[in-house]
């Protein structure tokens, strides 16, 4: 079932700025409420808004079932390989070898009021950066695959 356009039209211009608004979320998640798993399931609601506007045909023409595990395999091996950096660096799995190790997430945080640095949360921005991937892949398949079961039979 379509929508009006007004809808479409809508839902259209509301897409990029779900997935811009989670990637913040994401980044800012080590210095704010929010984090990975907030930030990729804010992503996902793009998707499910496009789902709500559109057709079955139009989503799928979009957005990929197979991009979207591949979405989700990466943020998962992204994860694992920070958590195996630690140990790499003799420390223990998902230890924090990015904390000390300076340039990128790795300043030391300041003392007293912080407006909030960027590069100061070590491992954990990577950490976010891997579950807000996995979760927006695997959010984003378990909608297609619940809208698949609905589409419209050809008439």
């Amino acid at each position: 079932m379509k929508m009006t356009k007004i809808v479409r039209t809508t839902a259209d211009l509301f897409f990029p700025f779900c997935l811009v608004f989670g990637l913040y979320v994401v980044v800012h998640g080590h210095l704010t409420p929010g984090g990975g798993f907030q930030g990729g399931a804010v992503m996902a609601t793009g998707t499910a808004l496009l789902l709500v506007a559109r057709a079955y045909d139009d989503v799928t023409g979009r957005i990929r079932k197979g991009a979207m595990k591949a979405c989700e395999a990466t943020g998962l091996m992204l994860f694992l390989l920070a958590g195996l950096g630690g140990l790499f660096h003799g420390r223990a799995f998902l230890g924090n070898w990015l904390a000390q190790a300076g340039g990128l997430f790795g300043n030391r945080v300041e003392l007293g009021a912080n407006a909030g640095d960027l590069y100061t949360g070590g491992l954990i921005p990577l950490l976010n950066f891997g579950v807000g991937i996995e979760v927006l892949g695997g959010l984003t398949v378990i909608l297609l695959y619940m809208l698949s079961g609905i589409k419209e039979e050809k008439k």
